[in-house]
């Protein structure tokens, strides 16, 4: 099996069963069949347990599940312990809330290189869009489609080209856009022996920029970014975020500053606590 996975893609989620039946599904669209799904549960209940032991049954890719006991939002903790439960020395970050398009785990793997990660973006569906699709529009890829999102009620909006952008537009995009190539949780891959060099993420973050500071960490230790916005591409279904407070994301911030000020490559609050 080992030798097979080329890449090993990471889906966090908590207690989120309905998002994630959409996203298991996006990956059983993939036009890559060598990849593996590992599942970093911080903490659901039972009926996640019961949906993925549904799927390991029924679509055509490995999934494994890693789970924790719930101590509140511990997603640093449990995507350390994902990383090190991953097969392929290449991994594909992503969340339970993003479907990937049919091309999402080729794309990553297409553009992959020694001493780079790469940075994808997300596509913002409103809640009642989000509802809106089904296994029957992921499969025929029509919830990626522009016309068919505007007919459901998708505004128009430049950031619509994330989806309808193909070949020399895409590339160019990927060029100009003054969005940093920095690491996004939703959609960023890279080397597994560079996330371990580094220790992983930093176990005292919790919600808010714990992925840009893995980024930024990547970078101090001398890898660099690339940026595939408008190549790698997912659809990010809204709900609500109760674990999202102002003490966790200054406490971050904090955190941030000082890997930025002091240059740090290797946290002591990683995979092993140094």
């Amino acid at each position: 099996m080992k030798n097979s996975i080329n890449i090993s893609v990471i889906i966090s989620t908590y207690n989120s069963e309905d998002w994630l039946e959409k996203v298991l599904w996006g990956y059983a669209c993939q036009d890559s069949a060598n990849f593996e799904v590992v599942i970093a549960d911080d903490g659901s209940k039972q009926p996640t347990f019961d949906l993925i032991q549904r799927f390991q049954k029924i679509v055509n890719y490995p999934i494994q599940h890693v789970w924790q006991d719930d101590d509140g939002f511990q997603k640093s903790r449990i995507l350390n312990k994902a990383i090190l439960a991953c097969k392929s020395d290449y991994i594909l970050m992503s969340d339970g809330d993003c479907i990937p398009r049919k091309d999402f785990v080729s794309t990553h793997l297409k553009y992959r290189e020694e001493g780079f990660f790469l940075s994808g973006g997300y596509f913002m569906l409103p809640l009642d869009i989000s509802k809106m699709i089904t296994k029957e529009t992921i499969f025929s890829q029509q919830c990626f489609d522009v016309e068919w999102l505007k007919k459901n009620g998708l505004t128009s909006s430049f950031k619509n080209k994330k989806l309808s952008a193909k070949g020399f537009m895409q590339n160019m995009l990927n060029k100009i856009t003054p969005t940093n190539a920095s690491w996004n949780g939703h959609n960023a891959s890279g080397w597994k022996k560079d996330m371990l060099a580094i220790n992983g993420f930093d176990e005292r973050m919790q919600y808010g920029g714990q992925d840009r500071e893995l980024g930024e960490r990547l970078i101090n230790s001398g890898i660099k970014s690339k940026q595939i916005r408008y190549s790698a591409i997912c659809l990010h279904l809204d709900h609500p975020r109760g674990y999202k407070t102002k003490e966790s994301i200054d406490a971050n911030l904090a955190i941030r500053k000082e890997t930025k000020k002091r240059g740090v490559i290797k946290t002591p609050f990683g995979i092993k606590k140094l």
